[in-house]
């Protein structure tokens, strides 16, 4: 069997090895790419079974969503984590994902109105983007994602792939679309050791939720510094998913709030 892992040395193009291998995950399963979660299986029901097996994630982020929330939900992938956020939400709620990646944009897609039909309202809509350029102008001259627009924002595995030039860009806008009182929920992999830049130079790690991980205590840290309160991991795993060259990479979810004010 062909390792997760690879070895290529040369410079990397983050976006374009991210862009490479999550396009053919999202026609052919992947086992490598992050970790297995168990969902709730009556939210999984009603969700097209290939919408299921190409989903990739570390963790759950959508248990800290609640009826009648504006959801939005970063690298949205095949759609799975926002069609469950769907049903919890409800009738009353909506979900908007983003995604860059044109595969998974297409599968998402596709298998919105198959959800709606079986669940009786349809409340998701998939935008097309960058999730750290959620201020780029679209066709109309709008914000992708309005201003203070959502309720929370979840994401599942996805924040390690931006590149990290474009990390601070990608805090300020999820801070930039939150309401008043707004939640995060953020399943990611983070390590305890910076990533040398060598490993940072692997597509495989890169592209696989390895080499891009934040720092355990940075990951905190800046979101505090964002305002957020009661930051905290809500959920650890004690034993580490990867050790790379010493480096322990473990999957958790981080949750926070803005004040009221």
């Amino acid at each position: 069997m062909a390792s997760c892992c690879g070895d290529n040395s040369l410079s990397l193009d983050q976006t374009q090895a991210v862009e490479d291998r999550y396009g053919a995950a999202a026609a052919v399963q992947e086992a490598c790419l992050c970790t297995p979660v168990a969902f709730d299986p009556s939210l999984l029901k009603p969700i097209p079974q290939e919408v299921v097996d190409r989903d990739y994630g570390c963790g759950d982020p959508t248990r800290w969503v609640r009826s009648g929330d504006a959801v939005l939900d970063l690298g949205s992938g095949s759609g799975k984590n926002a069609f469950i956020c769907s049903q919890v939400v409800g009738a009353t709620g909506r979900v908007i994902g983003v995604d860059r990646n044109a595969d998974m944009l297409a599968l998402s897609r596709s298998a919105a109105p198959v959800l709606a039909e079986r669940i009786g309202y349809a409340n998701v809509c998939f935008l097309e983007g960058a999730i750290e350029a959620l201020d780029a102008n679209d066709a109309e001259g709008e914000p992708l994602v309005a201003d203070a627009s959502v309720d929370v924002v979840l994401s599942n595995c996805v924040l390690n792939l931006v590149n990290p030039s474009a990390r601070q860009q990608l805090l300020q806008n999820i801070r930039r679309v939150l309401r008043p009182a707004g939640r995060v929920a953020i399943s990611d992999i983070v390590c305890d050791r910076p990533v040398p830049m060598a490993l940072q130079q692997d597509a495989e790690l890169w592209s696989g939720c390895i080499s891009g991980a934040w720092l355990e205590e940075d990951f905190l840290e800046d979101f505090r510094a964002l305002g957020f309160e009661q930051v905290q991991y809500a959920e650890r795993s004690e034993t580490p998913w990867r050790v790379v060259e010493g480096i322990e990479f473990r999957a958790v979810t981080l949750t926070g709030a803005l004040s009221n004010g």
